[in-house]
């Protein structure tokens, strides 16, 4: 990335300063190299691979759905439908992703999209004192808290795969 802020990770930071997250604001780590996976970003800022919190992108019976989970857990598409009451939660494809986030996947943040996305919060994240969410562009990232996650997102916790108790 250039010296120049790029136009997501701004609209990543303006997004969590208007929600109140200014020492998140102001804690985004911009990376030499992109972090697309939970365990490339946990390798980069040095904690445990659960203590990321992975952005997945799905569409609910055609409508947006971003769950946050723990990078140690798999989301189950099964349980997501079954926790937002529709038929049918699948993976959207990486324009739908842009299209709904304004992000690209690797980078989508749990908060900067275009217009509110319902969103589920994994549980397991609250297991961690910081937890460390992508910022808008896939070289950044910035460190939060569960409860963050939920305030600045409206998110819902959830128990999000199908192997957890």
């Amino acid at each position: 990335m250039s010296d120049q802020e790029h136009p997501g990770v701004s609209t990543v930071r303006n997004a969590l300063r208007a929600a109140g997250a200014t020492d998140a604001a102001a804690g985004i780590r911009v990376l030499d190299d992109a972090v697309r996976t939970a365990s490339a970003a946990a390798d980069a800022v040095e904690v445990p691979v659960g203590a990321i919190a992975n952005s997945l992108f799905f569409l609910a019976d055609g409508k947006p759905l971003l769950v946050l989970t723990s990078g140690a857990h798999r989301a189950d598409t099964k349980r997501l439908a079954e926790l937002v009451g529709v038929r049918k939660v699948q993976r959207a494809d990486p324009d739908a992703v842009r299209t709904h986030t304004g992000q690209v996947i690797g980078g989508v943040s749990p908060v900067g999209h275009p217009e509110k996305i319902r969103t589920l919060v994994d549980v397991h994240l609250a297991e961690y004192d910081v937890v460390w969410a992508a910022a808008g562009h896939p070289n950044a990232v910035y460190p939060t808290t569960f409860d963050e996650l939920v305030a600045v997102t409206g998110g819902t916790p959830a128990t999000v795969a199908g192997d957890q108790q």
